[in-house]
């Protein structure tokens, strides 16, 4: 495309050297792969749901979210709310306007074990449940749908 908002990998640290490949080469070892650090934006939904403003995330993938768009995105409402270390590499996005809007570029499955889910699967749901609960508070009750009926018949 002529304009990639996600873009493979081309360059990268492993160890102490940088590597570099083509979007046209062989994509062997070219997998951002492991732990890597994450820092979080006070006041942010995630920073909520870990309760902290540094974490620690699995990754294994070989795309990465263009920056030239950031201060687009941000601009129509999206957050960066999660960065590498050094800022340049999107972790986590928040759209704040949206009850519950996170996605993330690291894969949260890696660290949620049955008797200890992981926040953003604990958050997620606890989203869910609120929203639910919502709705049902908005529908009519049986009685005013009643009267309703009686007024009309």
């Amino acid at each position: 495309t002529e304009e990639p908002l996600i873009g493979l990998m081309t360059k990268w640290k492993q160890g102490n050297t940088i590597q570099t490949r083509s979007s046209d080469s062989n994509r062997g070892g070219t997998m951002r792969l492991g732990a890597y650090p994450c820092q979080l934006t006070a006041g942010s939904l995630a920073a909520q749901l870990y309760q902290s403003e540094k974490i620690e995330e699995r990754h294994r993938h070989r795309y990465e979210i263009n920056n030239y768009y950031k201060d687009k995105l941000e601009a129509a409402g999206l957050a960066f709310t999660g960065m590498s270390p050094d800022g340049h590499l999107p972790e986590i996005v928040e759209l704040p306007s949206h009850p519950w809007f996170v996605g993330v570029q690291f894969h949260p499955e890696l660290k949620s074990r049955p008797f200890a889910p992981h926040p953003l699967f604990t958050g997620f749901i606890n989203a869910a449940i609120k929203y639910a609960q919502t709705k049902e508070q908005q529908k009519p009750s049986l009685a005013n749908t009643n009267k309703l009926h009686a007024h009309f018949a």
